[in-house]
């Protein structure tokens, strides 16, 4: 087993004594930092304090439900970097997509064996370390990309983008600062498909922009050239 660094500060959040009791035992006992809460609420407050690597999630919490809880980790940057291992007695299929829609890294049911619990906390981590960053988040003003939940929020406003609209921005995103003509958008998000003219580029343009709304007009149009998204006060966690 992967020995844990001192790093690793996970927290178990659950209303349940006795699955924290043991949960807290096995992540210690694996080397790893453990802080508890019981409540959504706590959570949060401490998941913002204490900044942890990750954090074991019970979804049925008393007051905030754990989905409201992920949502919330989600969309506070300080916090949205942070991985989360969802923990429940649901078995439902449904309960399991939102989950991971909303960004959850994994997801173990009840009950469950502690020894796959370490091996999955470990596994999520060493994903983490190896994308050489806490988060795969990109802050453009105020554009957040979470281009490991394909989420895009403006001033911490979900917006609703279909696929093609959500892989334009983020192509965008990730050239900010730099003109990409039309042919070029169309070989990356459009994978150069010979029925597809470049008017259709300028007319997801229009429409991304609209969705964005005072947002969309960080997208320039180069005349003559194509677009290129301005990058003010650009961060990536």
């Amino acid at each position: 087993m992967t020995a844990a660094t001192g790093s690793d500060r996970i927290l178990v959040v659950d209303d349940e004594p006795d699955i924290v009791a043991l949960v807290v035992y096995h992540l210690a006992r694996a080397g790893y930092k453990v802080s508890s809460a019981s409540t959504g609420t706590d959570a949060l407050t401490l998941a913002k304090r204490e900044r942890p690597a990750l954090v074991v999630l019970d979804l049925m919490l008393p007051g905030m439900s754990g989905f409201d809880v992920l949502a919330r980790l989600r969309e506070d940057e300080s916090t949205a970097g942070i991985a989360v291992l969802m923990l429940t007695a649901r078995k439902e299929e449904p309960d399991r997509i939102r989950g991971l829609e909303l960004g959850a890294d994994d997801y173990l049911t009840k009950p469950f064996s502690p020894q796959e619990l370490v091996l999955r906390v470990a596994a999520i981590l060493r994903r983490v370390a190896s994308s050489g960053e806490v988060a795969d988040v990109l802050t453009i003003g105020p554009i957040r990309v979470d281009r490991a939940a394909h989420r895009v929020t403006v001033n911490g406003h979900e917006v609703e983008l279909t696929p093609l609209e959500y892989k334009l921005l983020l192509t965008l995103a990730e050239r900010r600062g730099r003109v990409q003509g039309r042919a070029q958008l169309l070989e990356t998000v459009w994978d150069a498909a010979p029925d597809i003219q470049t008017r259709t580029v300028d007319m997801h343009v229009q429409r991304l922009r609209t969705k964005l709304h005072p947002a969309g007009d960080l997208i320039e149009t180069v005349r003559g050239f194509g677009y290129r998204l301005k990058a003010p006060g650009v961060r990536e966690a």
